[in-house]
């Protein structure tokens, strides 16, 4: 950045707006919204305007802007904590649009945007998560991560050691193998949970899926375990009666996970509604975990909101 560039508000605006999207996914880690990480990168940029001076031209940009978001988000999480509910769920948890995504694949890569990988991160306490984030998400230098800290590189290290236990801890015990997006086998399963959704056949849907398969639906803190019980779950529910309406789905992705957006027909409605997002995770050739999405959390994505009847 150019003397010219630091004095000069628009100017200074262009070269940092460069580093949006991949600071906007930091935050979000931080957070585990998208709302919350949007406020954060705009605040990243005014703080690093107000601060414009600090900037030394031996540094790299990039790690200045970072350096200053991460502390933007340790100062959010001071002023408004959260925890998990008592049975564990991240009940702010949003997803992240895939068409949102940075063009930096090592950025936005699949195991450290994942859902699972996001809910067991928020799990830590937040310098724990920014030392993980910057270390083994980044590559950041354990000195690098200590000046920003303003600890030591042996506190960052004993903190790497706890936050790696507490997400081993967290993340789904058995790890099967992913289908690769997009491949024929994710494709079929994807059309055939489409195909029973829109009929309102959770019993078929039940085949789709593993024994132990997970479903949750923040802010919601139910969770529900266990194939039999999700199936049970839907039911009472009202899926596939009349009373409820009919379900027309296309496909999403979000967190480099499959997704299939759910539009309802209501009882006497002409068109189709947007309703919700159900993010898969799919191991072994069966649906592992469904977090089901609505409300607030589909603003994000460019999505229609109604669909011809």
């Amino acid at each position: 950045m150019t003397v010219a560039e630091l004095k000069d508000e628009r100017a200074f605006a262009g070269v940092v707006e460069r580093h949006r999207r991949e600071l906007h996914v930091h935050c979000y880690r931080m957070l585990g919204s998208y709302e919350e990480a949007e406020d954060l990168t705009q605040e990243t940029f005014l703080r690093a305007w107000r601060k414009r001076e600090t900037y030394a031209q031996r540094a790299s940009l990039r790690a200045w802007l970072y350096r200053i978001a991460t502390n933007a988000c340790l100062d959010a999480l001071e002023k408004r904590p959260k925890t998990p509910s008592p049975n564990g769920e991240i009940t702010w948890l949003q997803p992240y649009p895939d068409t949102a995504a940075p063009a930096d694949e090592d950025v936005f890569a699949r195991e450290t945007i994942e859902l699972a990988f996001m809910v067991a991160i928020q799990h830590l306490p937040p310098q724990s998560r920014a030392v993980l984030i910057l270390r083994d998400v980044l590559g950041w230098r354990a000195r690098d991560v200590a000046e920003l800290l303003e600890t030591t590189e042996a506190a960052v290290n004993s903190a790497l050691q706890r936050a790696r236990a507490v997400l081993k801890e967290h993340l789904p015990k058995e790890r099967g193998e992913w289908a690769a997006a997009g491949s024929a086998q994710e494709r079929e399963l994807l059309e055939r949970y489409m195909a029973l959704t829109e009929s309102g056949d959770a019993r078929g849907l039940k085949a789709l899926m593993r024994e132990d398969v997970r479903f949750s639906m923040p802010p919601e803190d139910e969770v529900l375990v266990g194939r039999e019980v999700v199936v049970e779950g839907w039911i009472s529910g009202g899926f596939g009666s009349p009373e409820l309406g009919a379900f027309k789905c296309a496909l999403g992705r979000a967190n480099q996970q499959p997704g299939v957006v759910n539009y309802l027909r209501k009882p006497g409605m002409d068109t189709y509604e947007l309703t919700s997002i159900d993010v898969l995770r799919i191991e072994d050739g069966l649906v592992a975990e469904i977090v089901t999405f609505y409300g607030p959390a589909l603003k994000p994505f460019e999505l229609p909101r109604t669909l011809p009847g």
